[in-house]
Order: structure tokens, then C-alpha cells, then sequence
């Protein structure tokens, strides 16, 4: 057999292979997963026994929180430029080792200092370096099927959020709330860095393959492509077009934060128990999970733009809903439609920046991107905590978060980004 013969063959043999790419979205659903020790409903869990064990306030841990989370973003910026440069693989092993290390640190802290080095290392870690490295992975790997597979990836948030907090809980019961940390450290060790060093890799092209197991590069990416390994400088945080998507992009994460944050305290004050407050991440999960996969589906239909207003709306009516709470039914009803919230933006985020940006130099995108969204769950849960101390009560503050979340929705209805001009940023 000739030399294009030979060729031939391999090509045939590789195209009834199944694509590789979906090996690293299984990783990176893992990823998602092993991302919940840095996430607020995890947090949620653990607050009041923080505060019970330091003698905090609540506004105190708030504010500890908030600070913790602010300078966290900071160094999400620099893990995904770092990204660009060494890989997201590379990267997502160091992280997975820091991030085990931080919840050994929160097992341990007690000090004001200790506990504000632990939660902005968790946050920065695990809220946000791990998760965007995992997508960065499958924003490399898909183009045409990017919605699809960041669905199997939102998955596995569901299921961090219906498993995580109450195994937490029984940890917390059974060792105490320090002992809970360190087993969740030991979880993402296990994992998350195993998968990464023996399965991930960065890019299809490493394997001599192109994205959605293509014959070809897909269209219009290899001059953008030439452009940023040419070393050409992207205008991302001074780009207005950015900033009018990032910002209403963001409002979710300081919404869900804040609300997820004091949501044992916010039920309590509606007469409900710690134990429904833990429950209802249950439907929250099954909610997330079937709206993960059902948009997942439609983002690669329609794009991205339309998704993420109807998902503002659904947190507008998640938000009214939850003042009307006063029974473990209607709790039930608030996390479902939350859960909705949860399972759209995780894929309207993980999408929306690939494909206003394309693949190369992803990483400085997305993040700051992140770098927003962190700041804005920085600050969420702090002016909650703050009013309620005033007022002895949630209301004034989720009404205001309304009015916030109303304003973003008209910046996302009134701003059409210019994808071809983003590309070319």
C-alpha cells in the first residue's frame, strides 16, 4: 500500500474512533463537580458553624468573605493568561493541588487573617480557577457542539450542588465542620489531578485532530488564530463592548451568591429549618441539570444573546418567588426555579465568551471575565448582611438587588454585541 494509501487509511480508521474530546469533557464534568468546595452552596453549609466556632458576625464573615473573594479575582486573571501560555492541563493540575491545600487551611484557620487567607483561596481556586480551566478545555475542543458539551459540563455542577452540601452536613455532624474540609480536600486531590495528567489534553490539534472531530480547522478561526499566536494584544477590560456584556453577565453571580450565602438565615427568618435550607439543593440540582442539558441544546441553535436575557427574567421571578416562602413546598418551588437560573447560566457563561472571541487567546477572555463575575459574588453577600443588620430583616435587601437585576436586564436587551468586532479585538 502507498504512502497516500497509508494515509487514507488512518484518516478512515480516526473518523470511527469516538472523538476524544468527549474524554476531556468527562474530565472537566469532574472538574465542575470537585469546584464546590469554593462555591457558596458549599459555604452556605459551613457559615454558621464558622461564626459559632470564631465568635464572627454575620457581617463580619461577610466581610471577610467579600475582601477574600475581591483579591481572589485578581488571580484568576493570571491563572487564564497563564492558561494561554502553559495549558489549561498544566494549569488545572496546579490548581486542583492548591485548591486541596486551601481546604486543609480552612480546616485549621481561626483567626481573622487565617479565615480571609482560606476563603480567598478557596474562592480563587475553586469558585474560580478550576471551573475556567475546565471550560477553557472544552471551549478548545468544540466549536459547532460547544453548547452540547458544555451541558454534560453543567451536569456536573448539578450534581455538585445536589451532593456536596449534604454530605458536608453529615460530615460536619459526624467530625465537625473542620474535619468536613479536609475530607473535601482529599476529594479533589483524588479526582481531579489523576484524570488531569492521564487523560486531558490541551488542544484536538495535539492530536491531530481539529474541534467536534472535524476534517478541518472550523470557519473563519484561522485568521484570528495566526493573529493571537502572532502575539497581537486583545482590548478586553478596555473594550466597552465588553464591559456592557460582562457586567449584566455578572448580576447573576451576585445575585445567586448573596441569596445562596445567608440562605439557612433567610429561611430561618421565613420559619423554615437549617435542614430544609441544606434539602432544597436536591431540586435545585434536578432543576440545574435538565435545564443545563436543554440549553446546551439550544445555545448551539439560536446563540447565546436571547438565553441570557430569558435567564435575567427567570432570576427576576426565582427572586419574587422566595419572598413569598413560608412552607417546605414553596421552598421547594424557589430552588426548582433557581435551579433554572443555575443550569442556563452555566452554560450561557461557558459559551458566550468563545463565541464572541473564538478559541485562541481564550483564556485573558474569559479571564476577565471571571475576574467580574468573582467580584461581583464578592460583594453580593455583604450589603445583604449589612441591611439585614439594620433592619432586622431580607426584604429591603433582595428588593434592591431586584431593582439591580432590572437595570441589567435592559442593558442585555439594548446591547447587540458585534461578534465580528469582539473577534477582532
Amino acid at each position: 500500500m502507498g504512502e497516500i494509501g497509508k494515509l487514507k487509511a488512518t484518516e478512515i480508521a480516526a473518523a470511527r474512533r469516538p472523538y476524544y474530546g468527549w474524554a476531556v469533557v468527562a474530565v472537566a464534568t469532574v472538574v465542575a463537580f470537585c469546584s464546590g468546595p469554593g462555591q457558596s452552596y458549599v459555604f452556605s453549609v459551613f457559615l454558621d458553624s464558622i461564626i459559632e466556632a470564631t465568635g464572627f458576625s454575620r457581617t463580619q464573615v461577610s466581610a471577610l468573605y467579600a475582601v477574600g473573594t475581591g483579591l481572589s479575582a485578581l488571580l484568576v486573571v493570571f491563572v487564564s493568561r497563564l492558561a494561554d501560555r502553559r495549558g489549561p492541563r498544566v494549569m488545572l493540575i496546579v490548581v486542583a493541588a492548591g485548591l486541596g491545600l486551601a481546604c486543609f487551611g480552612m480546616s485549621v484557620a481561626s483567626g481573622p487573617i487565617a479565615i480571609f487567607l482560606a476563603f480567598a483561596s478557596l474562592r480563587a481556586l475553586g469558585q474560580g480557577s478550576l471551573p475556567v480551566n475546565g471550560t477553557l478545555l472544552v471551549a478548545n475542543w468544540f466549536v459547532r457542539y460547544r453548547g452540547r458539551a458544555m451541558s454534560i459540563i453543567g451536569l456536573g455542577f448539578a450534581a455538585s450542588n445536589a451532593l456536596i452540601p449534604p454530605i458536608s452536613r453529615l460530615l460536619i455532624d459526624e467530625i465537625g465542620w473542620r474535619g468536613a474540609y479536609a475530607a473535601l480536600g482529599v476529594m479533589v486531590w483524588l479526582l481531579v489531578i489523576p484524570a488531569a495528567i492521564f487523560v486531558v489534553r490541551d488542544r484536538p490539534e495535539e492530536m491531530g485532530l481539529h474541534p467536534d472531530g472535524a476534517s478541518e480547522p472550523p470557519e473563519g478561526e484561522l485568521q484570528a488564530g495566526a493573529a493571537q499566536r502572532g502575539g497581537a494584544s486583545r482590548r478586553v477590560l478596555t473594550s466597552l463592548q465588553f464591559w456592557l456584556l460582562a457586567i449584566p453577565m455578572s448580576a447573576p453571580s451576585l445575585i445567586v451568591t448573596a441569596l445562596v450565602f445567608h440562605q439557612v438565615s433567610i429561611f430561618e427568618e421565613q420559619g423554615l429549618s437549617a435542614s430544609v435550607a441544606a434539602g432544597v439543593f436536591v431540586p435545585y440540582a434536578v432543576a440545574s441539570a435538565g435545564m443545563s442539558l436543554f440549553s446546551g441544546y439550544l445555545i448551539d441553535r439560536i446563540g447565546p444573546r436571547w438565553l441570557f436575557v430569558s435567564n435575567l427574567v427567570m432570576l427576576l421571578l426565582a427572586m419574587i418567588v422566595l419572598q413569598l416562602v413560608s412552607s417546605p413546598a414553596g421552598a421547594v418551588v424557589y430552588a426548582l426555579v433557581l435551579g433554572l437560573v443555575g443550569g442556563m447560566q452555566s452554560i450561557v457563561s461557558g459559551v458566550t465568551w468563545a463565541y464572541y472571541y473564538g478559541r485562541h487567546g481564550l483564556g485573558q477572555v474569559q479571564g476577565s471575565a471571571m475576574m467580574v463575575s468573582i467580584t461581583g459574588a464578592a460583594l453580593g453577600p455583604l450589603p445583604l448582611a449589612a441591611l439585614y443588620g439594620l433592619t432586622g430583616s431580607y426584604t429591603l435587601g433582595i428588593n434592591v438587588m431586584i431593582a439591580l437585576l432590572l437595570a441589567c436586564i435592559a442593558v442585555a436587551v439594548f446591547f447587540a454585541p458585534d461578534r465580528e468586532r469582539m473577534q477582532a479585538a
